[in-house]
């Protein structure tokens, strides 16, 4: 059996060790290598040869999605066999994986023993044409409100690597849970922001306003309405921050009490 190097890409850290210690324990592992996100993953793969890559698509500094348009500036010869593991799961999410090289994709939560499978089966087939759903998941979890804001920054468009980002993520959260936020966002809202960040007010609001300019450039207009199930922004017509920030909010609380 052929000895296969692996690379596991991943954020959550408990998850991503345990994982990867089962990988290391099972016969034709030779070796498991561990990142965070897609810059390290880029680094390592820039350094080191792998048969394998499994990713997670929500990750910061550099999302999943990012990492494997990036892989192909690297020319890697061999390139991996790509195996994205995430909590995902609508068809458009794979749609995009399999468009980007995904061989398979895999629904959090599974068994390890659904990855192993999907590793080995990646370097024992000379070719996949599509991808294959693991059936670990349970239709009815529930989304955590990362996860739902992740999959809501994917489909409109905005980079995990970029700062607004994670201002965008946390001004979102924090009006969720307090939506008297709204009525003062430069006195209370964008302050918050900056503290839990060690950066300034000033910064915030510039950086979010970049991160909704970066959605608009990429013309993902539609994508964005079509996910707030009606026509709410128009090429000519972007939102303020606030505006941004509200709409995102509400679409979320009406989710949570749905």
């Amino acid at each position: 059996m052929q000895e296969i190097r692996v690379l596991m890409v991943d954020n959550h850290e408990s998850f991503r060790k345990t994982t990867a210690e089962y990988l290391r324990r099972q016969e034709g592992i030779r070796q498991v290598r561990e990142a965070s996100n897609g810059a390290e993953a880029l680094e390592l793969l820039s350094r080191e040869s792998f048969e394998v890559l499994i990713t997670d698509l929500v990750m910061p500094q550099m999302d999943g999605y990012t990492l494997l348009e990036n892989m192909t500036q690297l020319r890697l010869s061999p390139t991996p066999k790509i195996i994205v593991a995430s909590a995902l799961a609508r068809d458009d999410f794979v749609l995009r994986a399999i468009e980007r090289g995904a061989s398979f994709f895999l629904v959090k939560p599974y068994e390890p023993q659904h990855l192993l499978n999907h590793v080995r089966q990646a370097i024992g087939a000379p070719h996949l044409p599509g991808a294959m759903l693991a059936p670990a998941a349970d239709p009815r979890r529930i989304q955590s409100l990362d996860e739902r804001l992740g999959s809501l920054f994917l489909t409109i468009g905005i980079p995990a690597h970029i700062k607004g980002y994670q201002y965008l993520r946390q001004a979102v959260k924090m009006v969720v849970e307090r939506p008297d936020l709204m009525s003062r966002i430069t006195k209370e809202l964008y302050p918050g922001i900056a503290k839990h960040f060690g950066t300034s007010a000033s910064k915030v609001e510039r950086a979010i306003r970049h991160a909704i300019e970066v959605a608009w450039n990429r013309g993902r207009i539609e994508t964005l309405n079509s996910a707030f199930g009606c026509r709410v922004c128009t090429p000519e017509d972007k939102p303020t921050n606030g505006e941004f920030i509200a709409m995102l909010a509400d679409k979320l609380s009406m989710e949570r009490s749905a």
